[in-house]
């Protein structure tokens, strides 16, 4: 039987969904905030790490999809960020890494991604743009894939920041490399967990899961592919940003 607050549960991981996707995110960082303010919140960190990893394989699949196709996808570009966040994100998922102070960090870095972000008034027409060299994109990749790897997340949150502020590519294109990225290392951090024995998924719940958050993204992602102008894509960002940021404010004061 479903209850009242399974049922909010499931709105709610379709909402996350919904908005993620818009940007080429897979939505982590919001299934953990989701799950958290529930009695899942109860569960042991690598517990909910897991289910997030799970829905951002769905999630962040349909994005890289509906970019792709819409011809956003710049493959010189995702290569080598992907090649070098993967293996470090397996490292990642066997870490554990908990308290206040990296909550609080990780906010500060993410709403100081949000602010620079809105400092950023072009429209994205005819801007000087242009994919990062090896020297660039490898500790780019490696240093987001471990961060992924420990925190639950695609990585997305902190990889579309660093490429819009590089100017490396426009909105688009880096929702595109964005969602290849949190494919793969959601993966790798799967792969990591359950070499280290610590995978332990309930499959008729993520089957819920699952389902609530398929029809969001095949709408968000929809919507920001083909639909929302660049500059849209660049604002809702920004608020993904700033809702990832308040779940770990909350998490730093107990709420």
């Amino acid at each position: 039987m479903v209850t009242t607050e399974f049922g909010l549960i499931l709105a709610g991981l379709f909402l996350v969904a919904l908005l993620y996707s818009s940007v080429g995110h897979g939505g982590g960082s919001g299934y953990l905030a989701i799950l958290s303010l529930t009695s899942y919140g109860t569960m042991e960190v690598g517990w909910l790490k897991q289910y997030a990893w799970c829905l951002n394989l769905i999630v962040a699949g349909i994005a890289f999809w509906h970019y792709s196709k819409a011809g956003h996808h710049m493959r010189g570009m995702t290569v080598p960020l992907v090649g070098a966040s993967v293996p470090f994100a397996l490292i990642g998922g066997y870490l554990k890494v908990d308290g206040a102070l990296y909550d609080t960090l990780l906010s500060v870095t993410l709403i100081w991604a949000a602010w620079r972000l809105l400092l950023i008034k072009r429209d994205f027409v005819g801007v000087d743009i242009g994919p990062p060299d090896l020297r660039e994109a490898l500790p780019v990749g490696g240093a987001i894939g471990l961060a992924s790897g420990v925190i639950g997340v695609g990585g997305g949150i902190f990889l579309s920041p660093v490429i819009l502020l590089r100017r490396w590519a426009t909105p688009k294109a880096a929702a595109a490399t964005a969602a290849a990225f949190i494919w793969l290392n959601s993966a790798a951090g799967l792969a990591g967990a359950g070499l280290s024995g610590q995978l332990q998924i309930e499959m008729e719940v993520l089957g819920f899961f699952g389902i609530a958050v398929l029809f969001g993204g095949l709408a968000g992602s929809r919507y920001g592919a083909d639909v929302a102008p660049q500059i849209l894509v660049r604002n809702l960002l920004v608020v993904v940003l700033l809702v990832a940021a308040s779940r770990r404010v909350l998490s730093v004061l107990g709420l």
